[in-house]
């Protein structure tokens, strides 16, 4: 879990504790975001994968 997720995750929880509409959509908006490039990152992973396997 990246740095974005983990922020995501307690921004999301501080907008709930607090009532903060906003904060916690922030929240939910970095953590997707976080989750967006782990996505990205594991696709580059498989893809180097496939290609080692190859040669």
């Amino acid at each position: 879990m990246d740095s974005d997720r983990i922020e995501g995750n307690l921004k999301e929880a501080e907008g709930k504790l607090t009532g903060d509409e906003e904060r916690e959509k922030e929240g939910q908006a970095q953590d997707s975001w976080g989750k967006a490039k782990d996505s990205v990152k594991d696709a580059k992973d498989d893809v180097k994968d496939a290609i080692d396997k190859r040669t």
